[in-house]
């Protein structure tokens, strides 16, 4: 067994598989929403970013009690064009062809 792996073979009723499904089918449903929230948030995220970046660079970054040190431009992070952020909500999952139930394909 893989660390990843964690499947045991068992039997479900017909009722716990239904109510498998329907869960299954709210959390989607729910995840939906939060993705369309973040995304939604995407532009505010970037000015977040921006006054994060501006305060470290002018203000400094706690080295230790009230010593700051500036950050200097060429030190700070540069976001990939064609890279967006992205809601991470799959516990262990690492896309969406891993199957669901612990099955190798």
């Amino acid at each position: 067994m893989t660390f990843k792996n964690l499947y045991i073979e068992h039997e479900r009723s017909s009722d716990a598989e239904d109510w498998v499904k329907e869960e299954i089918a709210e959390q989607e449903a729910r995840f939906a929403e939060i993705e369309a929230s973040m995304e939604a948030l995407a532009p505010t995220r970037e000015k977040w970013y921006q006054e994060f970046f501006d305060r470290i660079r002018t203000n400094g970054f706690n080295l230790d009690g009230d010593d700051k040190m500036p950050i200097p431009d060429s030190d700070l992070p540069v976001k990939a064009a064609d890279r967006k952020d992205q809601v991470v909500w799959k516990y262990g999952v690492d896309s969406d062809d891993t199957p669901r139930n612990g099955q190798e394909a």
